[in-house]
């Protein structure tokens, strides 16, 4: 399954203890990230991430496009709501492409977790049915 995974300032650490913890379920997926994202958890944990450019430089929307054409099959984005992006309309254009393609989505720990334990016991299995 594809994997978007996108996390803002304050959270990228979490989100690299996360892929740290989810290591062996991530692993056998792919994954896609914004590049300063993608190059934070492939540094702690050796999977292989593929990466677009920096979220504010368009990273969001090019995973947003990827998420459009129904290619992502679970979003986790770690995101930080106290402080404003200038970029906000790109991250919710996500968000709301996740609610009209049914892809699951995570805007904070406890979700990605419940989500990722899902994944690993195939309880997304129906996202390839959508994608086919």
């Amino acid at each position: 399954m594809n994997i978007g995974l996108i996390a803002h300032d304050a959270k990228k650490k979490l989100m690299q203890n996360f892929c740290i913890a989810y290591r062996g379920i991530l692993s056998k997926h792919d994954l896609y990230a914004t590049g300063t994202t993608g190059r934070l958890i492939e540094e702690v944990t050796n999977l292989t991430v593929y990466k677009y450019l920096a979220g504010h430089l368009g990273g969001e929307q090019q995973l947003a496009a990827q998420i459009e054409q129904n290619q992502i099959d679970l979003f986790i984005f770690l995101r930080d709501p106290l402080t404003p992006k200038s970029h906000e309309p790109d991250v919710n254009k996500a968000i709301r492409l996740c609610d009209m393609h049914n892809i699951p989505l995570a805007t904070n720990l406890a979700t990605a977790e419940v989500l990722i334990r899902s994944l690993d016991k195939g309880g997304l299995e129906f996202r390839e049915m959508i994608r086919q």
